[in-house]
């Protein structure tokens, strides 16, 4: 099984995006230091521009990022312990995953959104290694259900 097999369930897929909504909303408003406040003005601009914009775009993301995780979640299933092991390759997860954004903000028209992604582009590895741990656990309980 792979990992995006679960969203066909409207249940499940509804309740992984708001989780993942929840650790993004969380890792926010824990960030710290300048770099944080700019982290959290650009994260206001783009909610103000719909409240829903990181909902939609985290639920469109979705089936991408859980396919570019799968091969870490696997090996992590073979080693005995998934949440471990993809916490553990957060180097790799977060990789994959910032390939994704990376190449559906190219193809975006909104400026704002762009120029936004742009400035927070080259801190944003660290951030989403980050939020590793949270991702996992959610991938764990989603998966397991």
């Amino acid at each position: 099984m792979v990992l995006s097999d679960g969203l066909s369930n409207p249940n499940k897929k509804s309740t992984i995006v708001a989780d993942c909504t929840k650790l993004l909303d969380t890792q926010v408003a824990n960030m710290g230091g300048v770099s944080g406040l700019g982290l959290k003005a650009a994260y206001s601009v783009v909610k103000g521009i719909r409240p829903t914009y990181c909902k939609d775009a985290i639920e469109g993301l979705l089936p991408q990022s859980l396919n570019a995780l799968d091969p870490i979640w696997s090996e992590g299933i073979q080693a005995g312990n998934p949440v471990g092991h993809l916490t553990q390759n957060r180097d790799r997860a977060a990789n994959a995953l910032l390939a994704i954004t990376d190449a559906k903000i190219e193809k975006s028209n909104n400026t704002i959104v762009k120029g936004a992604y742009s400035k927070l582009r080259n801190s944003a590895k660290k951030h989403v290694e980050d939020a590793i741990p949270g991702l996992a656990k959610i991938i764990d309980n989603y998966s397991k259900h």
